[in-house]
């Protein structure tokens, strides 16, 4: 069988390295820059469906929200009928960062897809959604305390 995860995980290390190093310049800290767009893309979000959307279990959410809401990128506000839920939103400040991390995901893309056709380009996006999709189920069990059969 081909080992298609450890592609993918070189390409995913070194487009993350490429990225920390890039956004010290806009004082994000290793990773942030993902739960940022997340929480811009989706205004009162709550930690768990970022949870779920991100694929990274609630203490690193809670990490990884609390370094942005201290350095002022997003903030959390109580739900008016729930107060222990808590929407997340990003600030003025951290609407400033958003436009510099898409263009620096637009460019990672346009170096990951050169001398690819449009059609190639979609049918790698189609077959990782594919592989994305087949996880999913295998996440949300592991993630709700399932354990894994070999």
């Amino acid at each position: 069988m081909v080992d298609i995860l450890r592609e993918i995980g070189m390409i995913d290390r070194a487009l993350d390295s490429i990225a920390n190093i890039e956004f010290k310049k806009v004082d994000l800290a290793r990773g942030q820059y993902l739960y940022l767009v997340r929480i811009y893309e989706h205004p009162g979000i709550i930690s768990e469906q970022l949870s779920n959307l991100i694929k990274v279990d609630r203490t690193t959410i809670a990490r990884a929200v609390k370094k942005l809401e201290v350095n002022g990128l997003i903030e959390r506000r109580r739900d008016p009928d729930n107060k222990k839920i808590k929407h997340l939103y990003v600030t003025a400040k951290g609407k400033q960062v958003y436009p510099f991390i898409i263009r620096e995901n637009e460019h990672s893309n346009a170096v990951a897809l050169k001398g690819f056709t449009e059609k190639e380009a979609q049918q790698l996006h189609n077959f990782l959604s594919r592989a994305r999709h087949n996880i999913d189920g295998d996440w949300d069990f592991v993630k709700h305390g399932g354990k894994r059969k070999y």
